[in-house]
């Protein structure tokens, strides 16, 4: 009976350890440059959803590689815990220190390449990473712009403090087909903010009122789902918008453009290539 009890206590002490050391190297991002040679014309980090680097993540990021107009590097940065998709998605204190951390990153970037473009793509999880860490930046810092496709957020997080640090602004690619994941999914396990609601990238983000931070919002662009996105490989559903040939379409431009704020997606057999315009009338 003692050793039935002593061989109990040592198994439960070994998965105690088992689950501290895979916490522990959840603390580390996992990193894949795609590019190499290109990072020090700049850097394109994207932000995978929690279930961390696939297959058509690493397509997604091949594709930016090879459209990206000034040749800059792109990063897959793997942010999700080894204990799983619920854990990456609810986890929240973990979430915010791998942010935090990005932040670093982004920050020893910009020390070492001064002046050099800095933009974040993240997906479903993914983007509330990229919000995140751009809330973190050190004071007076800031990147280019962040790409957000199918966002897990919420549609009430307020993205005034990341559209501050976003030269560019922020483009939310949302759709109202996502229901499985960003609408029941979202209301039953929640968030990545923890709110049971309909998620951003489902029925996009809600702007403050006049007076109340609304001037930062100037700066959110929402792209909504349409015909023609799924002409160019999304299908609105939750993972074709990282399809390789819906970001080499859609995303890559964005990147390539200066100001958000005078570009809109044409609404052509060309989608996705930016045009100028006196307006942001298709980002919206």
């Amino acid at each position: 009976m003692l050793t039935a009890q002593n061989n109990a206590r040592l198994a439960v002490k070994v998965l105690g350890w088992v689950v501290l050391m895979a916490a522990a190297a959840g603390c580390q991002a996992r990193q894949t440059v795609f590019n190499a040679d290109g990072m020090d014309k700049g850097l394109v980090i994207v932000l995978p959803g929690i279930d961390g680097q696939t297959p058509y993540s690493e397509a997604a990021c091949r594709a930016l590689a090879a459209r990206c107009a000034d040749g800059a590097g792109v990063e897959l940065y793997d942010w999700t815990s080894p204990l799983g998709a619920l854990h990456s998605q609810t986890a929240q204190e973990r979430n915010r220190r791998q942010a935090a951390a990005l932040a670093e990153r982004i920050a020893g970037y910009q020390a070492a390449h001064p002046g050099r473009p800095v933009h974040l793509i993240g997906h479903s999880g993914g983007t509330a990473i990229a919000v995140w860490a751009a809330e973190d930046l050190p004071t007076q810092a800031s990147i280019d712009g962040i790409v957000l496709l199918a966002s897990s957020l919420s549609g009430e997080y307020d993205l005034s403090a990341a559209l501050a640090r976003s030269r560019k602004g922020i483009v939310n690619f949302c759709s109202d087909r996502d229901v499985m994941l960003l609408d029941i999914g979202t209301r039953l396990v929640g968030t990545m903010d923890g709110r049971h609601v309909v998620a951003a990238g489902n029925a996009g983000f809600s702007r403050p009122a006049a007076g109340d931070g609304a001037g930062a919002y100037s700066r959110l662009f929402e792209v909504r789902w349409d015909e023609q996105s799924a002409r160019h490989g999304n299908d609105g559903g939750h993972f074709s918008c990282m399809s390789s040939r819906f970001v080499a379409r859609a995303v890559a431009p964005l990147l390539a453009a200066s100001d958000w704020a005078s570009a809109t997606l044409a609404s052509s057999a060309d989608a996705g290539v930016l045009l100028a315009a006196g307006g942001p009338a298709a980002l919206r």
